[in-house]
């Protein structure tokens, strides 16, 4: 878990980010990971996708959640908008204030056996030709 601030409130949050444009879903979880994090990990497959609106009017965020193997962490500094990582036990997540409902819909989801084949992401128009 990352702890982050969000609206000048301290909360916590799984690395998460965007895609660049010519990265694969895939790459972009290895570099937001290490980059918000500093660990190096594998992603295996997809735990899930979710949308989630904070508020009346506000944009709908989607989140393609990932389960990933964790390979190594690394000594370097994080991206400035993150306060530090940590590996936390489900209670003390549910203790902390969280960026969003999302954070346990996929702890849950995981514990429930949840997820798809990573095989199901087609990469292959990623360039034009």
């Amino acid at each position: 878990m990352v702890t982050e601030t969000q609206d000048g409130e301290i909360v916590i949050n799984q690395p998460a980010g965007h895609v660049e444009n010519g990265e694969s879903l895939q790459q972009a979880v290895i570099r937001e990971t290490l980059e918000e994090s500093g660990w190096q990990v594998e992603p295996e497959a997809i735990l899930g996708m979710y949308a989630f609106t904070p508020f009346t009017g506000a944009d709908t965020y989607h989140r393609v959640c990932f389960i990933c193997k964790p390979i190594h962490q690394v000594d370097m500094a994080l991206d400035e908008d993150i306060i530090e990582s940590n590996w936390l036990t489900k209670d003390d997540i549910v203790a902390r204030k969280q960026r969003s409902p999302l954070i346990m819909q996929c702890i849950n989801d995981y514990e429930r056996g949840q997820s798809l084949a990573i095989d199901g992401i087609n990469n292959r128009h990623i360039f034009p030709s």
